[in-house]
């Protein structure tokens, strides 16, 4: 928050200037919010450049004299509510007058002023949603703001291959799906028996606490669906920096799909651990060999210690 008056506390947070101005927090009153953690994600923002990065992915068809929030602007603003736990795009209402937000989009100087208000619902909005039906942004009248999918989808990989100094000997690619329970009539959402609810089921791809992909999918679709080419995708944008990295995709029964089996198998240095569904003639087949994995495993084990 920005201090009210100049006595200087005893306890006293100093953050980053901007402007020439100093930001502390401190007890002393004067704007409140009680989201001042904001201040720091977006110093870590600016630092790794993530909103800026993924605000080069949409093309900006609005009339530059008329914008009062970049998109990189109104990409941070919902990033960081979302963040703070307010995942309704109507939240930023009132959020657009919360003085640590401000600070967190370097809108300090107009925290008094009503045109340094941040963007509302309705602009925010027209960020995120573009029905099929716009088909040219440039004469659209409310919907000029136009997102690359395949840029914002290659982004995620690029900052997990960044955050290594150096190609790492090996990595895992770790596939699962979840729920993502919805409370209403939304496009594409059914009622699935395995996670009792009404939802969609979105694929994920992570390497570690790196979120490679994010494919929102309905949920009467196979769990596999799109796992493959999603697969296809990383593992050549990974290849096209780290030619020697082996690579281990992991997976449960969902994914023991044979297009898949195949894939690895083909790929230099990929190997795979999916699961199979449990059955009794598979038990019974495999008997020695999960034995025979047993007893080294058991072997190995007892040598290391």
């Amino acid at each position: 928050m920005s201090p009210s008056h100049p006595r200087t506390p005893r306890q006293v947070i100093n953050f980053s200037k901007q402007k020439g101005k100093e930001i502390i927090a401190n007890f002393d009153g004067g704007l409140i919010t009680s989201d001042a953690g904001i201040v720091w994600i977006a110093e870590l923002d600016k630092k790794l450049g993530i909103t800026e990065k993924f605000g080069n992915c949409f093309q900006d068809h609005r009339h530059q004299s008329y914008v009062d929030h970049s998109v990189h602007e109104l990409l941070a603003q919902r990033l960081y509510g979302i963040i703070l736990g307010y995942e309704d795009v109507n939240d930023h209402d009132k959020l657009r007058h919360d003085p640590a937000l401000k600070i967190a989009l370097e809108k300090l100087n107009e925290l008094e002023d009503k045109k340094g208000w941040l963007a509302g619902k309705s602009t925010i909005n027209r960020l995120e949603y573009c029905p099929e039906t716009i088909l040219d942004q440039k004469t659209s009248r409310y919907h000029k703001i136009e997102p690359n999918f395949e840029a914002i989808e290659k982004s995620f990989v690029e900052f997990f291959l960044e955050s290594y100094k150096k190609p790492p000997l090996s990595i895992i690619l770790d596939m699962d799906v979840t729920d993502d329970q919805v409370h209403g009539n939304q496009e594409g959402a059914f009622f699935n028996s395995y996670y009792h609810g009404v939802c969609y089921a979105p694929l994920y791809i992570f390497c570690g606490h790196h979120l490679l992909v994010a494919k929102l999918r309905s949920s009467n679709v196979d769990p596999a669906d799109g796992a493959l080419d999603e697969l296809q995708r990383i593992i050549g944008l990974i290849r096209e920096k780290w030619s020697e990295t082996h690579i281990l995709v992991r997976g449960d029964s969902a994914y023991a799909r044979e297009e898949i089996f195949y894939f690895c198998e083909n790929q230099p240095l990929v190997d795979y651990v999916i699961a199979m569904g449990t059955n009794g003639v598979i038990k019974l087949r495999a008997d020695d060999v999960i034995e025979k994995a047993k007893h080294e495993y058991e072997k190995k084990t007892s040598s290391n210690n």
